[in-house]
């Protein structure tokens, strides 16, 4: 049996303090075949369909498969947002997995600097 469910992701990509965005930066270099593939690939995560995603180490792999085997790097914050990272192929999979875990790892720093300060206590006193 299927199930439908009405579940839409916000997805978004990663922009750097300095304004650059690495998934753009990616996307831009593919040809129109690839880049039609995995514009699709992205669309259906947003529709909710994480069923070609891997998750490990807070890092979600959405998988292409077609080609050389794309690879859209992620993390959700929250139930809604998904933020895109970067992209690749299954032959460059390692040096990319460590180019988005450090751009996770740079989101959430910057995360909680703009946190403000009383909301930090107030969770800390619950």
């Amino acid at each position: 049996m299927c199930y439908l469910h009405d579940v839409a992701l916000r997805v978004e990509e990663y922009v750097r303090q300095d304004g650059s965005i690495p998934f753009s930066a990616w996307f831009e270099r593919l040809d129109a075949h690839a880049a039609a593939k995995v514009a699709t690939a992205v669309t259906r995560l947003s529709l909710g369909n994480t069923s070609n995603v891997k998750w490990f180490r807070g890092l979600g792999e959405l998988r292409v498969d077609w080609g050389p085997g794309y690879r859209v790097y992620l993390a959700k914050d929250g139930e809604m947002l998904v933020l895109l990272f970067c992209g690749g192929t299954k032959k460059r999979q390692s040096a990319e997995v460590e180019m988005a875990l450090k751009l996770h790892q740079e989101y959430k720093a910057r995360k909680r600097a703009i946190r403000p300060a009383g909301l930090s206590r107030a969770r800390k006193e619950r």
